[in-house]
């Protein structure tokens, strides 16, 4: 939908009368880009910031939580990759696959 579109949408003037100066919607226009912004965007900024952080603290003796639903432990960490095992099984996953951390495990690190 293009902006005059838009703007017929709007009041209609009388014959002989000129219509409002477009610069008159650019508020409305501009409200709603700040609404959609605080609304949409800046949530999931905010949400994408702590996945990462979550990912830069994962360690070995983590339990988690995998975007597919599997549970298992960290057995070891590597740059993009991480070890895991769930049940019986071992196997290799992303670490953006990580939904969540459930329980802390491993060692501790003491300042």
């Amino acid at each position: 939908m293009n902006v005059k579109a838009m703007l017929a949408l709007g009041p209609q003037p009388q014959p002989g009368q000129q219509g409002p100066p477009m610069w008159t919607s650019l508020p409305m226009i501009a409200l709603m880009v700040v609404v959609f912004y605080f609304a949409l965007i800046r949530p999931q900024q905010k949400k994408a910031k702590d996945h990462a952080e979550l990912l830069k603290a994962v360690r070995p003796g983590d339990k988690i939580v995998t975007t597919g639903g599997i549970v298992g432990v960290i057995l070891s960490v590597k740059e993009k990759t991480l070890s895991v095992r769930s049940a019986d099984a071992k196997f290799e996953i992303t670490k953006s696959a990580i939904a969540e951390i459930t329980e802390r495990g491993g060692e501790t690190s003491q300042s």
